[in-house]
């Protein structure tokens, strides 16, 4: 059975596995899922459609599955779905989504959101991502897996951020950030490749001279972006990792592509 500590509430209908412990003062709402291993130490709001996954551990005034911060909502049974063995410290907060563009929020699995960390409506994130202190997600933001979000950061609604990409703290991302990719600064910039990332992801010295190589061609090389982007992607069209990169480019989205810094001023979005 479920261990719950008497001063906590849980509404009739939650979902709760044999072994989830429940500490003091938390709130569970009827249509939460709390799977194997749950964990909420004490204080912690979930509300909302809501599944928690395995082994997950929820900290002190985290509220996961409130109603998205928009205008636009119409109170839909809108939905969030965290994933396994997630940290989720003190004062996070998740939203649902919108009932217009799926209706689902997804955090992975193996997620760490460190204390006062915000995920707004409709945003995807990937397996392994890291939010810093006070790091925030405005509503449809989509993060690959590995990322890692500094702190104080906030992301503008619409960005897609690339597998492994590192973003700087007290950054605002406002554009489209590559796999690898390391932006930094108040409105950021493309600054260079996460090297310290892809390090500690045991990438080889052969995988990191061909990325840094076809960096240096994509963003410095002679000829339009356009031109260059073609020459990459014929160069390097069956290579596993740069691949990836070249294809976050074409699937592109709502918000324009981080480009470098040019004459202390940040590019404008490239023509392809």
């Amino acid at each position: 059975m479920p261990r719950i500590d008497p001063s906590s509430r849980v509404a009739d209908g939650a979902k709760l596995a044999d072994d989830v412990e429940i500490g003091p003062f938390c709130t569970v709402g009827p249509s939460v899922e709390l799977r194997a291993g749950v964990r909420l130490l004490s204080h912690v709001n979930i509300t909302g459609v809501t599944v928690v996954g395995e082994k997950t551990v929820i900290y002190p005034f985290a509220s996961l599955g409130t109603p998205p911060q928009s205008t636009g909502y119409r109170g839909g049974a809108t939905q969030l779905t965290v994933g396994a063995s997630c940290q989720i410290r003190e004062g996070v907060t998740i939203s649902t989504g919108l009932e217009d563009y799926g209706g689902v929020t997804r955090v992975g699995d193996r997620c760490f959101l460190m204390a006062n960390s915000h995920v707004g409506h409709d945003c995807q994130v990937g397996n392994d991502v890291t939010f810093a202190n006070g790091a925030v997600l405005g509503g449809h933001v989509t993060l690959a897996d590995n990322v890692f979000v500094g702190g104080n950061t906030a992301v503008h609604q619409f960005c897609r951020v690339g597998e492994g990409a590192m973003l700087g703290g007290m950054s605002g991302i406002t554009r489209d950030l590559i796999p690898f990719g390391f932006a930094f600064g108040p409105k950021a910039d493309l600054v260079g490749l996460n090297v310290v990332g892809l390090k500690r992801r045991k990438f080889t010295r052969s995988d990191m001279h061909r990325i840094r190589g076809a960096y240096q061609t994509l963003f410095f090389g002679d000829g339009s972006f356009a031109e260059r982007f073609e020459r990459v992607s014929a160069e390097h069209s069956a290579d596993p990792v740069i691949g990836k990169i070249v294809a976050f480019i074409r699937d592109r989205g709502k918000r324009p592509l981080m480009m470098p810094a040019v004459d202390g001023a940040g590019a404008s979005d490239p023509e392809l």
